[in-house]
């Protein structure tokens, strides 16, 4: 079965774990809702996704559409390589680091 998990790093980092896919999308994007809202600054580390689709690319750039609106900052670290070459082939992968320039926090 597949799920996600996101975990709080404390300082505004955080981490997801397991697949990242329609399944399981708005799962993190719910815990998210609690979790990034006290944070200026946040990262996020993608490193142990095991599974994405292009739902975890869409959650991604709804995060970055959140840090926009609230004028915060967020960067992503370690992005599978499956959403960087959907962002690639959909052509808004300079999206992705859209939401670091805000706070000029890292």
């Amino acid at each position: 079965m597949s799920d996600i998990r996101m975990e709080d790093l404390g300082d505004g980092k955080f981490s997801l774990h397991g697949e990242l896919t329609f399944k399981t999308a708005a799962k993190a994007l719910e815990a998210s809702r609690r979790l990034f809202d006290d944070h200026a600054s946040i990262k996020v580390d993608l490193a142990d996704v095991s599974r994405t689709d292009s739902a975890g690319l869409a959650l991604l750039l709804e995060w970055v559409n959140w840090a926009r609106n609230y004028v915060r900052e967020i960067r992503f670290d370690n992005v599978p390589e499956q959403i960087v070459a959907i962002a690639q082939i959909s052509e808004v992968d300079d999206m992705l680091s859209r939401g670091e320039r805000w706070t000029g926090v890292v």
